[in-house]
């Protein structure tokens, strides 16, 4: 049988002769041989070295074959080398007790060269095989390891390409709509002081006809009973207050346009954090109204006293976006079912002295506890197709831990609801 080189063998016997026979045998065939005499000796030897099979004497004075055997299998470090056990003990429960003990096999004593090489080839060659299996499996693994890691950073990777397109082009949309707004609106709002102006001119004028000319004549009078003058008169400064409070109102959805958006503020700034969550609001405030297909959503705003934060606004102000459009979505669809009236909870305050903590919070259905550990995931949605990407709270979740050294965690209450929990340090740079 052809033998394996290099392949290590220790011999324990106490006996000389057999020690020299064995020796030759296996060091003739191109075996690595070691010599003990005793079990202790084997033991301490296993310390320092790992032999791929073990030739062990059954009776030897002190620690006999099988003690050392049971002690080498109970070792983790040697548990798996083969054993072979060396005897002149015919009987039958001498062999089954040393393979119940581990071993793998036996050589009779007085020793013969051809079983000897016969049976320690053997075992030898399986070792070798198991050897190469382990490897190959651990190798395997560490493949599997690395294209794991290696999808994990391409779907990071891929987050990120998503996240910087899609910021770039809804700060530059929301931007870009913000100015085209502005220049119509200023205009209308300035020229409204000048109208207010003329119209009382004019209507104080009316007023001294209508003393000094009491009794017009009658294709006047005709005239001014068709066009309720009366009325035009009571509601014309109205009209144009009404006319002033909207137009000041669109100013002020330019002025949330701008702050949610933050195009010209890549860099880190500090920023008040209440004033992105209202402008976020004032974006939304047309899915949080009632219409035809959704009802009234109510808003409690419990804000503390907190300092300004240095983040990344526009970063910031987009997790607010994601995480109360997606509790306006889960409320919508509750409506759905059941009575109740949906509310939105945005709590902030400040703990530890350096960090603060922002909860959004909603009364809806709440998040099964088999997906809160999957909602961060990119492309995870419990949207039906067309609806959701999977990717607004994947990004969130980036942004905060990732972009801003904070936590996002997802809470569902088991009477209901989720909340979303934000907590951010006041200072990124150290």
């Amino acid at each position: 049988m052809q033998t394996i080189p290099k392949n290590s063998i220790l011999i324990v016997d106490d006996t000389p002769n057999n020690i020299r026979i064995l020796f030759d045998i296996l060091h003739e065939a191109g075996f690595k041989v070691s010599v003990v005499k005793s079990g202790e000796m084997a033991l301490e030897k296993l310390s320092f070295i790992q032999p791929d099979l073990i030739l062990l004497d059954v009776m030897m004075p002190g620690i006999d074959g099988f003690e050392t055997c049971r002690c080498v299998k109970a070792n983790e470090t040697t548990k798996d080398i083969p054993v072979v056990f060396m005897t002149a003990l015919s009987e039958v429960e001498h062999k089954v007790k040393g393979l119940q003990l581990g071993a793998v096999d036996y050589i009779t004593k007085p020793i013969q060269v051809e079983e000897v090489l016969a049976r320690v080839n053997a075992h030898l060659a399986l070792r070798n095989t198991q050897i190469q299996l382990l490897q190959e499996i651990s190798d395997r693994k560490q493949a599997e390891t690395q294209l794991q890691q290696t999808l994990t950073e391409l779907q990071h990777t891929q987050v990120q390409l998503i996240q910087s397109e899609k910021m770039s082009s809804l700060g530059q949309l929301v931007a870009g709509v913000a100015h085209e707004i502005n220049n119509p609106v200023n205009f209308i709002y300035g020229n409204l002081i000048h109208v207010k102006q003329y119209i009382e001119n004019l209507l104080r004028v009316l007023q001294y006809y209508q003393k000094y000319y009491p009794t017009p004549e009658p294709e006047v009078k005709s005239e001014i009973i068709a066009i309720e003058l009366d009325y035009i008169i009571e509601d014309l400064p109205k009209l144009i207050n009404s006319m002033k409070i909207g137009a000041e109102r669109i100013r002020e959805i330019v002025v949330s346009l701008r702050i949610f958006s933050r195009l010209d503020e890549s860099e880190m700034k500090y920023i008040d954090v209440h004033e992105g969550i209202d402008s976020t609001l004032m974006i939304l405030e047309h899915r949080l109204k009632s219409n035809s297909s959704n009802p009234c959503i109510q808003v409690i705003k419990k804000y503390g006293n907190l300092p300004q934060i240095e983040c990344y606004a526009g970063q910031i102000n987009q997790v607010f976006m994601n995480i109360i459009n997606n509790s306006i979505y889960a409320l919508e669809e509750a409506k759905k079912y059941r009575e109740f009236t949906p509310t939105i909870t945005i709590c902030t305050e400040i703990i530890a002295s350096d960090r603060i903590k922002i909860s959004i919070a909603d009364n809806g259905p709440g998040i099964p506890k088999d997906l809160e550990q999957k909602i961060f995931d990119p492309f995870f949605t419990t949207k039906p197709i067309g609806v959701g990407t999977g990717m607004g709270l994947a990004i969130s979740y980036q942004i905060i831990t990732q972009k801003h050294r904070g936590s996002l965690r997802c809470i569902s209450h088991s009477i209901g609801g989720t909340e979303f929990e934000i907590i951010i340090p006041l200072k990124q740079t150290l």
